[in-house]
């Protein structure tokens, strides 16, 4: 074999294998994007069920204006928010919201003994569980993404390529990994605290 061939046969090598990292960078940044998309169906609902408990609870909690006023303006800002990062401090804002209306129904038996309460609570738990499935989901591609992005020798591909590492979605505070207690035989907020970011 000649040098010339042993060197185009390396270059070969090295733009294919450049190729494929590519390729599998792309394809990775591609099914983040995928699972935020399953994040944002389940943090819809969360967000359309909210104006039924609003009126749920108004009905029996004449003395909660302040947390029902509080869930109102965190659906809206959540609702409206634009960009990823942003969306989920929106996000956790309406979870924190959300378990200030569950704790304050603690204290209205009427509340929780009424079978809307219950069912919307049912309804919440549902979406807080669906919504639990499709964090781990990102975090988990997310994970896969970052580990191309930064280990050697792929990450000369990615930088090449401009892709950075993608933020987990991770629940930041107390509250927010707090979980209400369900009453015997009730379901609670699931995970109520875990919700969006």
């Amino acid at each position: 074999m000649t040098p010339l061939l042993i060197a185009a046969g390396a270059s070969l090598v090295v733009v294919l294998w450049g190729v494929l990292t590519f390729n599998a960078l792309i394809r990775a940044r591609n099914r983040v994007d995928e699972a935020w998309s399953g994040i944002d169906v389940q943090l819809k609902r969360r967000r359309d069920l909210v104006p039924n408990l609003t009126n749920a609870v108004e009905a029996y909690a004449v003395h909660e204006r302040d947390t029902l006023q509080e869930l109102t303006a965190a659906r809206a800002d959540a609702s409206g928010a634009t960009g990823r990062v942003w969306r989920e401090r929106c996000e956790r804002r309406l979870s924190g919201a959300l378990l200030a209306v569950h704790l304050a129904a603690e204290n209205y038996p009427d509340l929780k003994a009424s079978t809307g309460y219950r069912e919307l609570q049912q309804q919440l738990a549902e979406v807080e569980n669906d919504l639990l499935g499709a964090r781990r989901i990102f975090n988990s591609n997310v994970q896969r993404f970052n580990d191309l992005v930064q280990t050697f020798p792929a990450s000369f591909v990615a930088s090449f390529g401009r892709f950075t590492p993608r933020q987990y979605f991770d629940v930041e505070t107390s509250v927010e990994r707090a979980v209400p207690s369900a009453a015997p035989g009730e379901e609670g907020l699931a995970a109520g605290g875990q919700a969006a970011a």
